[in-house]
């Protein structure tokens, strides 16, 4: 845990008290703040109260007693409408900060110089955040992983010399820290994304600008024009600006041929490292994802030859395009994190002899949108509620069969691939669906596929 020592003796309001704002709370008792603490949740409230926190019910507080006002990053702050204690601490002119926030803080009163590098984008972040932490742990350092990719910044160990930090930040998150200042920033993307929560969508370009601005280092991809522009305004602020592409040649930066990543300096390129043969970064997105990690690394130190023996060893994000097992020329892939049909897109795009499971709970658009990736689908095994509008959309593009569970579609879809003598194969679980009509979320169906697959006769498993 990092005690949050900048409030210590003042009072704190604190909303939110899901997972990662049970353990802010923590931190900041911890810390010597004096917080009270509430949720609209009962049950969160006295999970909370069992745990030590003070809890009262902020509509009745003293709003001008606080110091702070300390907001979970689930709770709007802006759009669709702020959430009421958001209203009552504008009211009293208390500052809104999250847990990032107070991560920061502490960084800069008790190690400044210890390295951080902070990731954001539309897609892709959590496989760059785990590459970039890969390779730093892989090349000796003393590594923090946390934030938005699942473990809440605040229950990592505290800042100190030499210790780096890797964090994924969410926009809501990066909207609750205004003085974010990572060594390194990492912006990869922007596409349409929680409109519902920003309003427009260049309230969320705007959002994510932050991330870069306040970098020591900016990297930033520049295949899209928000992206694009965000480079060109960070850069003439005085930020040095690294670019990258997965799409373009660069006069300055890191950016992808093919599988080839080159590294362009004042006009010259030469190739830093070739990603073919590396299963877990396959694909167009996963070479942008490596060019930010390699900018990321260089930028805190770390030599080229660790960054590229860290790149060789990744062992992928797991159910992210994660290979998990193989027979054969045929490769078994949990992609069970691809919840909806852009998030399958990149797993479709990586192989060119699928044998695709596909279904759950289906997503508004369906699987209309990846028909592009129809010709690379020898067979579509469906499941879960999804099944019957799925084999309407597949209609004789794809041969299919309505298999109802996953571990019948496992069993037919890895039948079927050892039986294919037309080249490597990939039996792929890429729902393109939510998880639960059947399963409790993504993590559990994954690993439920991956169960399926180790029960196989003759499959050697990867993971």
């Amino acid at each position: 845990m990092i005690p949050v020592t900048s409030f210590k003796g003042r009072k704190v309001a604190l909303f939110g008290l899901g997972g990662s704002g049970l353990a802010t709370a923590q931190a900041l008792v911890s810390g010597g703040a004096d917080v009270v603490a509430w949720d609209d949740n009962p049950d969160s409230v006295a999970k909370a109260a069992a745990a030590g926190i003070a809890t009262a019910d902020l509509r009745g507080a003293d709003w001008h007693a606080f110091a702070a006002f300390v907001l979970s990053p689930g709770v709007p702050l802006t759009h669709p409408k702020p959430h009421w204690s958001v209203d009552l601490a504008h009211q009293a002119g208390v500052e809104i900060i999250g847990d990032v926030e107070l991560f920061v803080r502490e960084r800069r009163k008790h190690a400044p110089d210890c390295p951080f590098i902070a990731i954001t984008g539309t897609n892709g972040k959590s496989t760059t955040t785990a590459l970039i932490a890969h390779i730093l742990r892989t090349s000796g350092r003393d590594t923090q992983l946390g934030g938005n990719i699942g473990t809440a910044v605040l229950t990592l160990d505290p800042p100190k010399a030499g210790r780096f930090y890797v964090v994924e930040c969410s926009s809501y998150q990066i909207d609750l820290a205004p003085t974010l200042d990572p060594t390194a920033g990492i912006l990869l993307n922007l596409t349409p994304d929680h409109l519902d929560r920003h309003g427009t969508m260049q309230h969320y370009a705007d959002i994510k600008e932050r991330l870069v601005a306040g970098s020591g280092t900016a990297v930033v991809g520049v295949d899209d024009s928000l992206s694009s522009l965000i480079a060109d305004r960070v850069e003439r602020a005085g930020t040095k600006v690294v670019r990258i592409s997965r799409r373009h040649p660069l006069a300055q930066g890191v950016y992808a041929e093919g599988s080839a990543l080159m590294r362009a300096q004042d006009g010259a390129s030469s190739l830093f490292t070739d990603l073919a043969g590396i299963q877990t970064l396959r694909g167009g997105h996963n070479a942008q994802n490596a060019a930010a990690a390699i900018a990321a690394c260089l930028a805190v130190g770390i030599s080229g030859k660790d960054i590229v023996d860290g790149l060789r060893s990744f062992p992928g994000l797991k159910h992210r395009m994660q290979p998990v097992a193989k027979k054969g020329e045929v490769v078994f892939v949990n992609d069970s994190k691809a919840t909806n049909a852009e998030a399958a897109a990149p797993a479709l795009s990586s192989y060119d002899r699928i044998y695709w499971i596909a279904g759950g709970l289906p997503k508004e658009g369906g699987i209309t949108s990846l028909a592009p990736f129809f010709p690379k689908i020898v067979k579509a095994y469906l499941i879960g509620e999804a099944a019957p509008s799925f084999a309407a959309t597949l209609g004789e593009a794809v041969p299919y069969e309505i298999s109802g569970t996953l571990e019948k579609a496992v069993a037919h879809a890895a039948a079927d691939a050892a039986r294919d003598s037309q080249g490597p194969a990939a039996v792929m679980l890429s729902p393109a669906c939510a998880s639960f009509d059947q399963y409790k979320n993504f993590e559990v169906r994954g690993d439920a596929f991956v169960g399926h697959v180790a029960a196989l006769e003759g499959v050697s498993m990867l993971i």
